[in-house]
């Protein structure tokens, strides 16, 4: 597991590669801070930051085929390398190394793009062609791990994160307000979004061809997806799916052990996250039944007993026996790390549930434990979220024509709202409004998208409700979304918004890798995923409104039964009240002024800061969701104005200075291949 940097087409001099490549991977030294390496030669540079997993000894990057001709920068784990290397060894191919890089490497050989659907992993990669003078950055499935990319003259420039640019001499960042409109719309960038111009994300499932044809002085891109989300379900799958309830929950159990069993494989010892829910217990519980030694479980409690899961997170480690640690977190220890978790996350957000993430790493780093299981994933496939429940009742909701109905029904859907149980009043007049569909395509998400208007009042200009990029996107995914069920496209919605975009992202791999984390999700298998989405919606989500009900029959004789009857509940922090305590961070001050909010030339400077003096009058316990949400979002776009386009300190020891130093004495590796252009192609 890596961070990896690089350029192609460049025009730069020797010394001039050497310099800029070496500053860029100084940016992702907490991705890779065991080795650093690059390779470059006429055409351009890769870099990789590497973080040890596999192959301790020998998988030192960037990594080439025998002839020279290949080379590879490569960030990730691919689950099956060992089924893939056999398959690789029965074709002739010989092997050097025992990483799964190596054998990416050889299968992108061997079978071209027909090798990255093969893949079950987690991985971004460069792979560049020295004959050929081609260049593929290719990303898993899922959006697990970042990849970057941009173009600055002749010159194609990538990387595993943002910040990365910052390192070139030729590359200045700066927001870009359409972009920005849709992530305050939707939470969250979309695929091939970064929210800065000129700056685009190789979307997940895809892969970016840059070719230069002899005569031409610029590299064409070419963008094509390997991997498409069938939610119906392929013809295949549906033929074979199981017949009875008890019959798909034995094959649930089996899936996701073997998942379990793939991810466990690893040259360090691999621990496990366990929030106290579901979906955490159950990737425990297959980690204590599969590796070969004692499971050490972390978990996230919270001084503020509202958001906390302690209890639950004990007693689920103490019946697996697993070696647990806790970090309790107070307000102030949130509001103290936002600016650090956000220079990692480098995009705005809507909440402040990535900084607790981003402490836990910390700790987790501390304990020396290089990579953990999470259970993200499971809410998506196995239809966990309220707003799954949300469509359904939605759909329904017309029919419903008893006062007493729409009340209980309503007051299932937040049983860890207190106030909802109370009087569904309000509740109820939301889904009156929302009962038919507004905006195509849109259905299950409408309310979602509605309460993020006030967001979009931060910024200047007309971005109406700032859902046309995702109403592009819907547009592209014509073939993919035809015929789906409202409940069908809210999964594919989550699986290509808020999991690829933040829960992967901001809260999942920039976090964990802050810290030199590699997290791992047995949720995310593509077998278990693609089988799953075969299956009735009502195993999922039954019709009394229960939750990842198969998970639930799949595991009810292993689980505590408090952990199994327990309703949904969300993993959460608090948001603006950490920052309007009675002692602010002193941060809080200098951002929110009304100096420094008017060098951000993309907001309403004048609502920016109307809304900043309403919020600093209002009790924290009456500030609603979706002030909550904007104030987020203003604090973030102006934190973030300072550190990715300013390039200022907000405070001592929370930014790193510029620019950065170059760190080639560090170096493992330096491979100058300028001497060494193969003559004939890789047999």
């Amino acid at each position: 597991m890596c961070g990896i940097v690089g350029f192609y087409q460049s025009e730069r001099s020797a010394d001039s590669f050497s310099i800029t490549v070496s500053q860029m991977l100084g940016m992702l030294r907490h991705r890779g801070p065991d080795e650093l390496g690059y390779f470059f030669d006429e055409q351009g540079a890769l870099g990789t930051a590497r973080l040890r997993i596999l192959d301790l000894q020998s998988g030192q990057q960037p990594l080439s085929d025998a002839s020279g001709r290949y080379w590879i920068a490569y960030n990730g784990e691919v689950y099956n390398y060992l089924e893939l290397r056999h398959e690789l060894e029965q074709q002739g191919c010989q092997f050097y190394t025992q990483s799964d890089t190596e054998v990416v490497l050889a299968a992108c050989i061997a079978w071209g793009e027909a090798a990255l659907p093969r893949f079950n992993g987690g991985f971004a990669f460069a792979l560049y062609d020295r004959c050929a003078q081609s260049l593929l950055l290719a990303r898993d499935r899922y959006g697990k791990r970042p990849l970057f990319y941009t173009h600055s003259g002749t010159e194609w420039v990538f990387a595993s994160e943002i910040k990365c640019f910052l390192a070139h001499p030729d590359i200045q960042l700066r927001f870009d307000p359409e972009q920005v409109a849709s992530i305050l719309a939707v939470w969250t960038p979309l695929p091939h979004q970064s929210g800065y111009q000129n700056i685009s994300q190789v979307p997940a499932g895809a892969a970016l061809r840059l070719h230069k044809q002899p005569g031409q002085p610029f590299a064409s891109p070419h963008l094509f997806h390997y991997d498409r989300l069938e939610i119906q379900g392929t013809p295949d799958r549906l033929a074979s799916r199981p017949a009875t309830l008890a019959e798909a929950a034995e094959q649930t159990r089996a899936l996701l052990g073997k998942s379990v069993q793939l991810q466990l494989r690893s040259d360090v010892e691999v621990g496990a996250y366990l929030s106290g829910g579901l979906d955490s217990s159950i990737t425990t519980l297959l980690a204590v039944q599969h590796s070969p030694y004692p499971v050490r479980t972390f978990s996230i409690g919270f001084t503020d007993a509202y958001y906390d899961e302690s209890d639950e997170q004990l007693l689920v480690s103490r019946q697996l026996g697993t070696r647990h640690t806790a970090l309790q977190i107070s307000h102030r220890a949130i509001a103290e790390a936002f600016p650090q978790a956000l220079w990692h996350a480098e995009v705005p957000v809507f909440r402040t549930a990535f900084v607790p993430m981003y402490l836990l790493a910390q700790r987790v780093k501390a304990e020396g434990i290089k990579v953990v299981l999470t259970g993200e994933g499971a809410d998506e496939v196995f239809l966990g979220y309220d707003i799954f429940k949300e469509t359904l009742l939605r759909q329904q909701w017309p029919q419903l024509t008893a006062p007493e109905e729409k009340q209980r029904r309503l007051a299932q859907l937040y049983p860890y709202l207190a106030h909802f149980q109370q009087n569904t009043t309000a509740l109820a007049g939301v889904f009156d409004q929302f009962a038919q569909e507004r905006n195509a395509g849109l259905f299950s998400h409408e309310i979602r998208f509605h309460n993020s208007r006030l967001g979009l009042r931060l910024l200047q200009g007309e971005f109406g409700n700032g859902l046309t990029w995702l109403q592009q996107l819907l547009s592209s995914h014509a073939a993919e979304l035809a015929g789906q069920t409202p409940l069908q496209r809210a999964q594919w919605l989550e699986f290509k918004t808020l999991l690829a975009g933040y829960l992967l992202s901001s809260q999942g791999d920039r976090m964990s890798f802050a810290h030199g984390v590699e997290t791992r999700m047995p949720f995310l298998d593509p077998n278990l995923v693609q089988w799953a989405w075969t299956l009735p919606a009502a195993w999922k989500l039954s019709p009394t409104g229960d939750e990842k009900y198969l998970l639930k029959q799949a595991f009810a004789d292993l689980l505590p039964a408090q952990i199994l009857q327990r309703p949904k509940q969300p993993y959460r922090a608090p948001d603006a009240a950490v920052f309007l305590a009675a002692d602010p961070p002193d941060y809080l001050e200098l951002l929110l002024s009304p100096h420094e909010l008017q060098k951000l030339d993309l907001l309403d400077n004048r609502f920016a800061q109307q809304f900043v003096a309403k919020i600093r009058r209002t009790a924290p316990e009456q500030i609603s969701q979706r002030e909550n949400q904007t104030f987020l979002f203003l604090l973030s776009l102006a934190l973030l104005h300072h550190q990715m386009i300013a390039r200022q300190g907000v405070r001592p020891n929370t930014m790193h200075v510029w620019p950065p130093a170059s760190i080639e004495a560090q170096f493992v590796r330096r491979i100058d291949g300028r001497q060494q252009m193969p003559t004939a192609p890789s047999p």
